[in-house]
């Protein structure tokens, strides 16, 4: 039995606060088809699923061509607003919870997320993670959550058994992704869809400083 233990993260609410930017492309896509984007709370609702299909959740009467322009535009809008402002900040706690489990022999950390890997590299670039997650999965190459493609392929890819990782983020998409395949599940309440929507996570974490122990009794069950 191998002492294998794998980290899988989620990326947009879970380790970087992104709304901002998500909110801001988000608008600039539907102006760009001639429409008032949805609240705010709507928006972030949809966080984690492949933007494909998360609009479509935001207005379902979309025809594929106005559903084609919004997300072209949503894509260039989010570019611009990373070019033109600071990166989207790691949650308090972040980089030291990575720190901690980076040192661990036996833990390896991955990334599953429904970022386009141009977005994953910037995000990892712009806070000095890159190198750090020896597996990542994302949207250009996956179904989007919660399938459980993306959490399937970190398996292979590192040879960790699915009962030795976790699958940690901040909506339920996430937590459903890692039960579909048979992974460990770990909510964080300080994201998008809040602890009421995380009833699929084994447990659920309030702080970043929790994370490890949290963990630790995961493994230990």
């Amino acid at each position: 039995m191998s002492d294998l233990r794998l980290v899988i993260f989620d990326v947009d609410g879970t380790l970087v606060d992104s709304q901002g930017h998500i909110v801001a492309a988000m608008e600039a896509g539907f102006a760009a088809i001639g429409r008032v984007a949805p609240p705010p709370a709507a928006v972030l609702s949809i966080v984690g699923l492949s933007l494909e299909v998360g609009v479509m959740r935001l207005a379902p009467d979309l025809t594929g061509a106005e559903a084609a322009r919004l997300v072209g535009a949503y894509r260039q809008a989010f570019f611009d607003l990373r070019v033109g402002s600071a990166a989207s900040p790691l949650y308090p706690g972040a980089a030291e919870a990575l720190e901690v489990l980076a040192a661990r022999d036996e833990v390896l950390l991955g990334i599953a997320t429904g970022k386009s890997r141009r977005g994953l590299d910037h995000v990892l670039d712009a806070h000095g993670l890159t190198g750090l997650f020896v597996t990542l999965q994302v949207s250009d190459h996956h179904p989007s959550k919660p399938h459980p493609a993306m959490v399937e392929a970190a398996l292979k890819e590192t040879g960790a058994a699915a009962g030795d990782a976790v699958m940690i983020g901040d909506t339920e998409f996430d937590m459903e992704m890692g039960r579909a395949a048979g992974v460990r599940t770990l909510g964080v309440s300080w994201g998008y869809h809040g602890a009421e929507r995380l009833s699929a996570a084994e447990r659920v974490i309030d702080r970043f400083d929790a994370l490890v122990p949290a963990l630790d009794g995961l493994w230990e069950v």
